[in-house]
């Protein structure tokens, strides 16, 4: 009995790789607080590994290894959790203060605006005051929700450190299993290609990390230089922001420009420290990310802003920060598996010559006349 291969219209194919992207990505928002924490503690895991196995050369318990790394990380988190704590107290005592600064450039605003459009003042503060009520009114309604969502963030939290130990407990196991799954593959190839993605993922994050603590600095000196209120706790987030790409640099620069015209005599320090955070982005883009973050992580700024979005729409911000190393992940399965290739090409940013592109399509053009 001969089996002939079915062979179906492109257009067919299209509509099934719809469906599915389409099932995938309802899967994944519906199961979003049980994947979330698992992707986390997976990417966080294969970073440690490293560590891990530093201390399991050392002859040491590979449960007791686990322990001390875990234990080094949460260390380190908790130091900079008490900073990151110590200033956003000192923010909060001066919100008053800031609030109240903000009011008057408002009322400012409003009489020029007023003034220059030819529009009643009592006008303006009547529509500023129904919107503030409204706001008010959505935020009450939504306390609940953002009540059960906070729990259930803190739930999540301590489901990861769990998670990491037992990734990393069971690591033999897991890769046996990949090892297994794969067993009528090339075994060199698999085996490759795991080694690859644990790599990529391990450089790019630790360079990210980097990256975050470099640019964090910078941002800190240059606020600071300034005499930027708060210029520490700006410039941690800032760094945090940064991680996000192309859109986090916009909301990591508004933050300090507001304080700057909230807390200085003249708005020139706004403008001043736009450019100061313009500097240390060229620093940033030109130098930090092509020496220190992962050189293998290349993706083109198209996909790489269409998947935060989507990680935004999925999971939130978590979607956000875990958006861009997944498609990492992706692009390198891609770019090792043959009939994928052109999808981890079409994922990258190498630009291809025109000079090569265009006889092919003359030659197309040519067969179809």
């Amino acid at each position: 009995m001969i089996v002939k291969e079915l062979k179906l219209p492109f257009y067919v194919k299209a509509i099934f790789l719809f469906i599915g992207l389409f099932a995938l990505l309802t899967v994944l928002y519906i199961v979003r607080s049980i994947i979330v924490p698992l992707v986390f503690a997976t990417i966080i895991a294969i970073v440690l590994h490293p560590v891990v196995n530093f201390f399991v050369k050392r002859r040491i318990n590979r449960v007791i290894a686990i322990v001390i790394t875990l234990f080094l990380v949460f260390s380190v988190l908790a130091a900079f959790g008490g900073l990151l704590f110590s200033q956003a107290s000192r923010f909060s005592e001066s919100w008053p203060v800031l609030v109240d600064k903000f009011t008057s450039i408002l009322n400012q605003s409003i009489t020029w605006a007023a003034g220059y459009f030819d529009i009643n003042p009592q006008k303006i503060h009547d529509w500023i005051v129904k919107t503030k009520t409204e706001l008010i009114n959505t935020n009450s309604a939504a306390i609940g929700h953002t009540l059960v969502t906070i729990g259930s963030g803190l739930v999540i939290l301590f489901l990861i450190p769990v998670y990491i130990f037992l990734i990393l407990y069971y690591q033999p196991l897991l890769l046996e299993f990949i090892r297994r799954l794969f067993v009528k593959s090339d075994p060199s190839q698999v085996s490759e290609l795991i080694t690859q993605t644990k790599t990529v993922i391990q450089r790019y994050l630790v360079g990210l990390i980097i990256e975050a603590v470099m640019v964090a600095i910078m941002d800190s000196v240059g606020l600071l230089l300034l005499g930027i209120d708060y210029a520490i706790l700006l410039g941690i987030i800032g760094a945090l922001l940064n991680v996000i790409p192309y859109i986090g640099g916009i909301v990591a620069v508004a933050l300090p420009m507001m304080i700057a015209v909230a807390t200085k005599s003249t708005p020139w320090y706004a403008l001043y420290v736009l450019g100061v955070y313009y500097f240390i982005q060229l620093i940033d883009n030109h130098y930090i990310v092509p020496k220190i973050v992962a050189s293998k992580v290349k993706i083109n700024m198209l996909f790489a802003i269409i998947v935060v979005l989507v990680g935004n729409a999925l999971w939130g911000i978590p979607g956000m920060f875990l958006s861009i190393p997944l498609l990492a992940i992706i692009k390198l399965i891609c770019d090792n598996i043959e009939p994928l290739k052109p999808w981890g090409f079409l994922l990258g940013d190498t630009m291809p010559s025109l000079l090569n592109i265009k006889p092919f399509f003359k030659k197309v053009k040519n067969k179809s006349v």
